[in-house]
């Protein structure tokens, strides 16, 4: 039987439930590493069954900038509309709106960056990345990382006309 410091130790280091832990405990013969590594498992395995959820409820937002000079639209999905419906989800959906419109993108999607600019953000980034005398091989895996991440967002912007 689990002791309650042993329950206790096992919440400290994972954040599970009282009773998570209680059963992870009885499954490992109270073995508190074992009951770790039963409890990740566990975790894998929930994560494994949420994975095939879609997410149907949630949340259309319109953010327009003071000055109505500038606007963004959000949607923001969850897996029920109990969730949509909570202060905390209709903040963070308004909060993502404003950090959109923070960012001040060029495009909507990468797929709507035309040819051109992407070529251009490569050749800086070999620029950059040529004096630090890394093989061609590097720098164009890095260059085209580096494009993927989004940190071509800023650059772009400032060529948008």
């Amino acid at each position: 039987m689990a002791t309650a410091q042993q329950v206790k130790e096992l919440r400290d280091r994972t954040g599970a439930g009282v009773m998570d832990c209680k059963e992870a405990l009885a499954a490992s013969k109270d073995d508190v590493q074992a009951a770790v590594e039963y409890l990740r498992k566990k975790g894998l395995a929930a994560a494994a069954k949420r994975a095939g959820r879609t997410a149907r409820e949630g949340v259309v937002s319109a953010y327009i900038h003071p000055g109505s000079k500038l606007g963004v639209l959000v949607e923001v999905n969850c897996e029920t509309d109990f969730v949509a419906k909570t202060d905390a989800f209709q903040a963070l959906v308004k909060d993502l709106g404003m950090q959109v419109a923070a960012s001040n993108p060029a495009y909507v999607g990468r797929e709507d960056v035309p040819a051109d600019v992407l070529e251009k953000e490569r050749e800086i980034y070999r620029g950059q990345l040529a004096d630090q005398k890394k093989p061609a091989q590097v720098i164009e895996r890095s260059s085209r990382a580096s494009l993927r991440s989004g940190s071509a967002s800023s650059a772009s912007s400032s060529s948008r006309s």
